[in-house]
């Protein structure tokens, strides 16, 4: 899931000539779902959302207040096109989460949201319309974020599994058999080279 948000002095949200939603001081964020995203992405999100420090203290000390500090509002509109993927000059949105199932789940985000704040605080746009969003970007202040969903590629899968694997086989030799292992590998190579790291290097990142 991808998200930018913007801190707004205000925003408001047209359908046609139809005013849908406004909201004054707060934060607009446009919202992105992929076809990969789990409650997992949902949590985090509205999480960050709601907690960035992104306003002023009561004495004007910057970056120090949330939103739900501020009693502020939020503006939350669909936003598909986050999810592009470019082919060449050519935007692809296969990435996106299909309409008939976005639309739950966007209901369920703000759920969420409305849940863990207050109700009457969180706006809406049009789910699938064509809107235009007016947005008096204050700062201007924009963040973009992206939810820390593990890799979904097959191919990047079997990659780390095969890392783990190895890892594990290494951790399960004795030093002395590791260490004649790589006496020999440095015979084969070159008996005079210096010493240095064999084998694969790899690095795990926490989720």
């Amino acid at each position: 899931m991808r998200a930018i948000i913007q801190r707004v002095t205000k925003a408001t949200v047209t359908v046609g000539e139809e005013e849908i939603s406004s909201i004054g001081r707060g934060l607009c964020v446009l919202l992105g779902v992929s076809v990969e995203d789990t409650q997992k992405d949902v949590d985090y999100i509205v999480r960050k959302i709601l907690n960035l420090r992104l306003f002023e203290d009561e004495s004007g000390r910057a970056w120090t207040k949330s939103v739900m500090d501020r009693d502020f509002e939020v503006l939350c509109v669909s936003q598909f096109t986050l999810q592009c993927v470019l082919k060449g000059n050519k935007p692809d949105f296969h990435s996106a989460m299909p309409a008939e199932l976005a639309q739950p789940f966007y209901s369920s985000i703000l759920e969420n949201m409305r849940s863990s704040y207050k109700p009457e605080l969180i706006k809406d746009g049009k789910f699938g319309a064509y809107m235009q969003v007016h947005i008096q970007n204050d700062g201007p202040v924009t963040v973009e974020l992206t939810s820390p969903t593990g890799p979904s590629d097959p191919r990047q899968l079997s990659k780390q599994e095969k890392q783990q694997q190895r890892k594990e086989k290494t951790r399960s030799k004795g030093p002395s058999e590791s260490s004649r292992e790589k006496g020999a590998g440095r015979s084969r190579r070159d008996p005079n080279a210096s010493s240095g790291a064999d084998g694969d290097v790899s690095s795990e990142r926490e989720p």
